[in-house]
């Protein structure tokens, strides 16, 4: 019996995606709930699995495609044997390669060499991820083109002191000193970023307010009880725990940093959602750490280790990303000395954070070395007056610097 395979629900207010990557071909046996097709949408990478298990027998899309909820996009015949070459299912495969070379208006050049091809988005990030050439790597593919699987062997067996499969004989040897270029569509996610990030600069007032914050006595509390915290929690106590507990104390002061214009009205929160910023293969994503200012650093830091994780795998969830009052972004992970952030509308406000770097300063008269680092809000004007940026910005410094005040709420 043949069974379509359909695009799934995306998300609230999501209502079409991009073709990423087809996982499967025809003639594959698939297994249920197996994935078939990577989609793309504006915020998340989904997947579309198979309701059932049998064999593939049509695939209805193209990488790069554009499909809406409930689309057909492939049929599975349940309960059938994977294909022989020849058989029915493959003459179907190259049926429907040919009817894609028939509609074309002229025939497309043979690639030259394995540098040349499109990589899918999924290579791409692999690619992007791992450091790896992908003119080095034969692909193993579908017309020889590269699968995420080659750019890992790749990358495993670089670290391993071995080499990449080479690249085919056939490839011509890039001249020296040649200039390329290569052009690759945007993905979905990756507009959507330039077009919120765009706007925010043209809709909003933009300003950005600095300091600097002594980071010694956090990082004597870590030294001290970060064995202590990891055996408890399992979890490591990294910094962001305490700049999230911080903010918490500088949005409930200051009210306006965690609102947001709506219209002609200002919306007030009583909790605190931050949104962190995190990297992903695919672009920035923004994940939500709902109510943190009733969790402790341990649930922080374990909600901020899974969205890293989920980010780098592509398993965030339209859930995951909705909401947010508040965001923080570290970009002294990538050493970052200092920056404006922009804000994440509709939000007001932006904390940025910076590395660390041992300078001199003056403490009770004296030139004394301490780590520290610069420390960022980029805010809303409209909404967010000076004075009152310049104080919760204040509040985050003397939290950080004298953690003690997150305990007894100063």
């Amino acid at each position: 019996m043949a069974t379509e395979v359909k695009v799934p629900t995306l998300g609230e207010s999501v209502t079409e995606a991009t073709v990423g990557e087809l996982l499967k071909n025809v003639g594959d046996a698939v297994a249920v709930d197996e994935p078939l097709i990577s989609l793309e949408t504006d915020k998340v990478a989904v997947e579309a699995p198979s309701p059932v298990a049998g064999v593939i027998k049509e695939i209805k899309v193209e990488v790069g495609d554009t499909v809406e909820v409930d689309a057909v996009i492939a049929i599975v015949e349940e309960g059938a044997a994977p294909a022989a070459k020849g058989d029915e299912a493959g003459r179907a495969k190259e049926e429907r390669e040919e009817g894609k070379d028939e509609r074309a208006a002229a025939p497309a050049p043979a690639a030259s060499s394995d540098a040349a091809q499109t990589l899918s988005p999924a290579v791409r990030r692999a690619v992007l991820e791992h450091g790896v050439d992908p003119s080095t790597i034969k692909g193993t593919g579908k017309d020889g083109r590269l699968t995420k699987e080659d750019v890992i062997a790749a990358a495993q067996a670089k670290k391993s002191g071995g080499s990449a499969p080479a690249a085919s004989s056939a490839a011509p040897a890039a001249t020296a000193g040649e200039r390329r270029e290569e052009r690759v569509k945007m993905t979905r996610m990756r507009q959507t970023i330039a077009k919120r990030l765009k706007g925010a600069q043209e809709n909003a007032a933009l300003l950005t307010t600095f300091n600097d914050v002594d980071m010694s006595a956090v990082m004597e509390a870590r030294a001290k009880y970060k064995d202590l915290f990891a055996k408890k929690h399992d979890i490591r106590l990294g910094f962001m725990g305490f700049f999230a507990k911080a903010a918490c104390l500088a949005l409930k002061d200051v009210p306006a940093v965690n609102a947001y214009i709506e219209g002609d009205e200002i919306v007030y929160h009583d909790y605190v959602d931050i949104s962190v910023a995190v990297s992903a293969p695919n672009g920035l994503v923004v994940p939500v750490i709902r109510d943190a200012q009733d969790k402790g650093f341990a649930r922080i830091e374990k909600d901020i280790a899974d969205f890293g994780k989920r980010a780098k795998e592509g398993t965030l969830t339209m859930e995951d990303m909705k909401g947010g009052t508040f965001t923080i972004s570290n970009g002294g992970v990538f050493g970052s000395l200092m920056s404006t952030p922009i804000i994440n509308p509709p939000q007001s406000a932006v904390l940025g954070l910076h590395r660390i770097e041992d300078r001199p300063v003056v403490v009770d008269g004296e030139i004394v070395i301490r780590p520290m680092m610069y420390i960022a809000l980029s805010y809303d004007h409209r909404l967010i007056d000076g004075r009152e940026a310049v104080t919760a910005l204040k509040i985050i410094k003397e939290a950080i610097e004298d953690p003690t005040r997150m305990l007894i709420d100063l």
